[in-house]
């Protein structure tokens, strides 16, 4: 007897599910499937699971594929079941290849295409369904939001839209995707969106998009003018979808955690916010070479502005540039600095130019400061007049942290709960200003103050 064993969260069972449970049947004789605990799922970073295990343990029952159905506690059992089942074969989706190849030593490795098309959940909860995303564009961030949204329960990655057929295709075929050039065929094969295009291209593919009937999840900056931002909120809102501004920071949970110690008093009054993120790309980089869209501000200004607007507000008095530009006229490090009527901000960022990126936030009691990379916060401290008395915070930050915001979107999507706190239409629309007039100064060659 050929002995098989599986792993899975199995959460929302849809026809992914089943089809892989049926693949892994048909390897051996007897098949063995571990269901995860939901604290496990919390420990490796799965969010968002709805079903209870006992919920998930009787779907994947009821697809008459397991012959017998375990528990998945902690991570290193999989080894212990391997010998304790006298197993033969292991298998998982193909998502995972590679990372149990380790196990390959004790019985076969077997990974499974994954199911590239999830047209309906099954035996799923009344009120709950599957989200099925799409993806514009096929750069670092596309390859890195995959990853991520497969840890996010209730949402399954269909295909990605790229204009030129060999980029979609090419990216299809590694993430086990649909790849389209149709626009149209495209909208018609998922519910929401995720732009990761170039920026220059992020309002004409929201507003397409929302046009659609699509919910939108899109990268920084979202658009680079006050007006597009306002005009597709309100757009978005007036037809009952989602338009969500892809800024990581905003959703994970160290950095909620420090706004809200900010916040409470803890450090009384806020009168300075000084945030920094710089890092050195590559000469030739999109980043360094398009003399329109490229340079340091339209790249991390979106990071480094964040904190500003959530402590200090939207309504400043002034703003003013400074640039250091490269060879080819691009700012490769730029200094923002800001007038409150009760304080004041710098901002920096730099992709020629390196410095150290930390988080200082001053108040009229103590200051709070996270050291880089502060844009993923996991550790800040708070300090007081007294040297000696000093707060340690820390908080997870899993992965690349977009998990974060996917959940986030998902979960407002499903109407569980909104998280318009986290990062509000008023504030992208704010850096969405902020993005403009950077743009407009640096066209005119004319950096420096500007008044509201």
């Amino acid at each position: 007897m050929t002995r098989v064993i599986t792993y899975g969260t199995f959460d929302l069972f849809h026809e992914g599910h089943y089809r892989l449970l049926q693949r892994a049947k048909a390897l051996g004789d007897y098949l063995i499937v571990g269901v995860t605990t939901e604290a496990y799922d919390k420990a490796r970073g799965k969010l968002n699971v709805v079903d209870s295990l006992s919920t998930r343990m009787e779907n994947v029952k009821k697809s008459g594929f397991a012959d017998e159905i375990i528990i998945e506690e902690a991570a290193g059992q999989k080894f212990n079941d391997i010998k304790k089942y006298h197993i033969d074969i292991f298998t998982v989706g193909s998502d995972w290849v590679g990372s149990f190849d380790y196990l390959s030593d004790y019985c076969k490795v077997v990974y499974l295409e994954r199911t590239k098309n999830i047209s309906s959940t099954m035996l799923r909860e009344k009120n709950s369904r599957i989200q099925r995303i799409g993806i514009i564009g096929t750069g670092r961030i596309a390859g890195r939001f995959i990853p991520e949204a497969k840890l996010v329960s209730g949402i399954s990655t269909q295909g990605v839209y790229n204009p030129h057929a060999e980029s979609a295709a090419r990216f299809a075929e590694k993430w086990e995707i649909n790849g389209y050039t149709d626009l149209e065929e495209f909208y018609e094969a998922i519910d929401a969106v995720y732009i990761a295009s170039p920026h220059e291209t992020h309002y004409g593919y929201i507003k397409s998009a929302l046009e659609h009937g699509k919910h939108v999840l899109c990268e920084k900056p979202m658009v680079l003018k006050r007006a597009e931002a306002k005009e597709a909120f309100a757009y978005a809102r007036e037809h009952g979808l989602v338009l969500f501004e892809g800024i990581k920071t905003a959703f994970c949970p160290g950095f909620s955690k420090l706004l809200g110690i900010a916040c409470s008093g803890t450090i009384g009054s806020i009168r300075n916010v000084e945030a920094c993120f710089t890092k050195l790309e590559r000469p030739e980089s999109r980043e360094l070479t398009d003399r329109v869209y490229g340079g340091s501000f339209i790249e991390l200004g979106s990071y480094v502005m964040l904190p500003i607007l959530k402590l200090l507000g939207k309504e400043y008095e002034d703003i003013r540039f400074d640039t250091i530009k490269g060879e080819n006229g691009l700012d490769i490090f730029t200094k923002v600095s800001m007038k409150y009527p009760a304080g004041i901000a710098t901002a920096t960022c730099g992709l020629g130019v390196k410095s150290e990126g930390r988080l200082l936030i001053a108040g009229t009691k103590g200051y709070i400061v996270a050291e880089a990379p502060w844009w993923k916060t996991a550790y800040f401290e708070v300090h007081y007049e007294n040297p000696g008395e000093v707060e340690k915070h820390s908080e997870i930050f899993l992965g690349d942290g977009l998990r974060y915001e996917i959940s986030d979107f998902l979960s407002t999507i499903n109407g569980i709960n909104s998280s318009e706190f986290k990062l509000t239409r008023g504030e992208s629309v704010a850096l969405a200003g902020m993005m403009e007039e950077f743009m407009r100064g640096r066209e005119e060659d004319n950096c420096g103050w500007v008044s509201r």
